[in-house]
């Protein structure tokens, strides 16, 4: 049964790609210059610098909770914690330049996270976060952990940062995962700043290393990868045949998880239209780059079925239950077919996107779908 999707998806994605229509003879002379100077100064950077600012706002919350332990600074930390992780959303698909140094993405948000080891380290006092053993016991979802799931209601999580005897433990513990949030940023921050912004710009050809590659090939695996896999297909049962609600994003606040995927679906969709961070405003992006390359699909413009696809997404996504946890267990149907529509566009910017940029993934596909 695995050997026969697996077959199947490779046709399906063979015969899309014989499906493409072909570019016209076009010459490829399309300002990508232009393009990645959109994106670096009206996409990403202020990106990055308002998530900057949302977690330092996140350490504040932090130590007011730390130094009073009540359920009214838990409530604002939450609060908080809920605003740095949407603005996350929207910086999640650019791991290129510092952030890929510093592997950002799977430092800030793997899950689900690991729990049993949180408590350990927490017992231990003994903990190294720069480990890559230790990603899943840090970033929003051992922040979530710690702040939503460590006791049954407010008051009980309060008792237990509170306690005289093991409080201070658990209170460092959360000092230092988000301390770790914000000393990862500002390095990614500083590094845009201080000369990244320029090489990346200028770093506008066609070769493989070139940035429009490289963030093409970021952005698919984004997609792919984090927003239609993590966020839908694994909790759903996709890959393992078994849905398991303790994979959902934001697990333990999970009133919130289809929030943060709507959130990074409206981000996905507004990078691709070349669409300026908290602006109506838009540049170059991939949309007007297939526009230039008259970027054409069975009779229909690929700029057009893409958009098009992305409000089908929106459309299905939207009769999820605010709790995917929830969905997953009481209506999995609904996830399986947001994972499909999710699939459509992967077929759209892996096969037939990546065909008319002439532009080849950079990463292996091994998750079997």
């Amino acid at each position: 049964m695995k050997v026969s999707k697996i077959l199947l998806s490779v046709f399906t994605i063979a015969l899309a790609s014989c499906d493409s229509g072909t570019n016209e003879s076009t010459e490829d002379s399309f300002d990508r210059g232009a393009m990645l100077t959109n994106w670096a100064d009206h996409i990403i950077m202020p990106a990055y610098e308002n998530y900057l600012d949302e977690i330092e706002a996140l350490v504040i919350a932090t130590n007011t909770f730390n130094t009073t332990v009540n359920e009214a600074n838990l409530a604002s930390l939450r609060t908080q914690w809920q605003s740095a992780y949407l603005a996350w959303q929207w910086v999640a698909m650019f791991e290129i330049g510092q952030a890929e140094t510093v592997s950002l993405q799977s430092y800030t948000n793997l899950f689900p996270t690991n729990s049993t080891e949180i408590e350990a380290n927490i017992t231990s006092g003994n903990y190294n976060l720069e480990l890559p053993s230790r990603r899943d016991q840090q970033g929003f979802p051992a922040i979530d952990y710690l702040i939503n799931g460590v006791g049954e209601s407010e008051a009980a999580i309060v008792g237990i940062f509170s306690d005289t005897q093991t409080g201070e433990k658990y209170r460092n513990y959360l000092s230092d995962i988000v301390g770790r949030l914000n000393l990862l940023t500002t390095q990614v921050v500083d590094d845009w700043q201080n000369g990244y912004r320029e090489t990346f710009v200028n770093n506008d050809g066609s070769s493989a290393t070139g940035a429009v590659n490289k963030v093409a090939n970021d952005y698919i695996y984004y997609f792919e990868k984090h927003l239609r896999a993590s966020k839908i297909g694994i909790p759903a049962g996709v890959f393992s045949g078994t849905p398991d609600a303790k994979d959902v994003e934001s697990y333990y606040g999970s009133s919130f998880s289809k929030a943060l995927y709507e959130e990074a679906l409206a981000a996905s969709q507004a990078f691709f239209n070349g669409q300026h961070f908290e602006s109506s405003t838009t540049g170059e992006g991939f949309n007007s780059y297939l526009d230039y390359l008259n970027s054409i699909k069975q009779g229909e413009d690929l700029t057009k079925l893409i958009n098009d696809q992305f409000v089908t997404i929106e459309s299905t996504g939207s009769h999820l239950s605010d709790d995917l946890s929830e969905q997953v267990e009481t209506d999995n149907a609904l996830m399986l077919n947001t994972y499909d529509e999710l699939q459509k566009n992967v077929i759209h910017f892996k096969v037939d996107m990546l065909q008319a940029l002439n532009i080849k993934v950079d990463y292996v596909d091994a998750d079997g779908d």
